[in-house]
């Protein structure tokens, strides 16, 4: 809180006043957050009917999403722990939502692509891709959001793809 204060100008009592503690301020940082990203995903899946487009839509509003706001998504990644209660399991639900969209989204490439592959380990691996990006993204020197989420689209639906027939010819 110190911190923010510190940053925002505003005085550490202010804070206090419209936020009673740090977790609820914590709280509606995500809940924002996570309902943004999925409104905003559900707004751009509407009707797209490929698969693999369905796929990189999920990738680019991710990467735009975080790339437009790295200190909201610095703040969650190091404090994703700190709710509890009523406040972590809200919270959790959405990202569970946002979690089975992306499954329901690999799910359906693999079906339409006659794909197999562990949906759960490509699901957290793209998301392991995206969100370290704010550890890395330079955007004097690294490309912006649609750039890159295109070529993290490449490696990783090349990567599922290849992969998923290299053990089917095994």
């Amino acid at each position: 809180m110190r911190d923010l204060s510190r940053e925002s100008g505003m005085s550490l009592a202010g804070l206090y006043y419209y936020f009673e503690s740090k977790e609820r301020l914590l709280y509606l940082i995500q809940k924002h957050t996570f309902t943004t990203i999925v409104q905003r995903l559900k707004v751009r899946l509407e009707g797209v009917a490929d698969p693999e487009k369905r796929i990189r839509i999920f990738i680019l509003n991710h990467l735009e999403y975080f790339l437009a706001n790295q200190a909201a998504m610095k703040v969650l990644s190091h404090e994703a722990e700190v709710l509890k209660n009523g406040f972590a399991s809200e919270v959790a639900a959405i990202k569970r939502e946002y979690y089975r969209i992306c499954v329901g989204l690999l799910d359906d490439l693999k079906h339409d692509r006659s794909l197999q592959f562990s949906t759960r380990i490509a699901v957290l691996s793209l998301f392991g891709m995206m969100n370290w990006i704010y550890t890395w993204h330079n955007p004097r020197v690294d490309a912006d959001a649609a750039s890159l989420a295109s070529e993290m689209g490449d490696l990783f639906l090349r990567g599922v793809m290849a992969g998923a027939r290299v053990r089917k010819e095994r």
